[in-house]
């Protein structure tokens, strides 16, 4: 397998008071590139710990995480930070637009965090709006779009300075079904067409179907996988 993430024997552990709790346990996975991957669970199952452990967002108790060729485990908070920037897009559930810039402001200014090209970031905050369908709405606050176009805003950002990798929590969460099908469809688009991996987090069964793979969650451990 062509794989963009691996997990080794990767094991969290959360401390409530005098209560240990294992939010993840004994994790081995690998996410092809390339792929829409889906990870199903109830709230609780752990899905969202792991996908924090793989943007780098948070640290396994024990194991080891590869991207690629990389141990994110031993990483600097510094390092981590790059690898976020620069390699990795994030969508969340709630999409975090700046409420006071218009969408191609909100992509352009992603692009200029991220250290993208300053002569190149016009033509590519426009051709990922295009991308996802707004191209005519690019001037518009994230106040006059709907929620379905502000998630669509927010699915451009995480793509525009090209990572390898773009992890989506629960990003259907605050849409109707038919909406939230409409999203992940989306992702399967720009999987083809920009080659990109995804990684999403789910527990709408309704998603499924789109998904090149699917891992099911249950107690912190893997359950299923097909």
């Amino acid at each position: 397998m062509n794989s963009i993430i691996t997990a080794k024997n990767v094991n969290k552990r959360f401390i409530s008071g005098k209560e240990n709790i294992d939010a993840l346990i004994g994790i081995n996975m690998e996410i092809e590139k390339g792929k829409l991957t889906i990870l199903k669970g109830r709230s609780g199952s752990g899905k969202t710990t792991l996908m924090n452990l793989y943007g780098a967002l948070d640290r396994p108790t024990s194991g080891n995480i590869f991207l690629e060729d990389i141990d994110i485990t031993k990483l600097s908070e510094r390092e981590c930070d790059k690898l976020r920037r620069n390699t990795i897009g994030f969508v969340f559930q709630s999409v975090a637009l700046i409420s006071m810039m218009s969408a191609y402001e909100n992509i352009e200014f992603g692009l200029r965090v991220a250290g993208y090209e300053a002569n190149k970031r016009k033509a590519r905050s426009e051709e990922c709006l295009n991308l996802v369908g707004l191209g005519k709405r690019m001037h518009h606050r994230p106040t006059e779009l709907s929620g379905g176009e502000q998630q669509r805003v927010a699915v451009a950002r995480a793509m525009a300075h090209k990572p390898k990798i773009v992890f989506a929590d629960e990003p259907t969460a605050e849409l109707d079904t038919h909406m939230g099908l409409q999203i992940v469809k989306l992702f399967k688009e720009l999987v083809i067409s920009e080659g990109i991996t995804v990684l999403m987090t789910t527990h709408d069964v309704g998603m499924m179907d789109v998904a090149d793979k699917i891992f099911t969650l249950e107690d912190g451990e893997i359950v299923d996988e097909c």
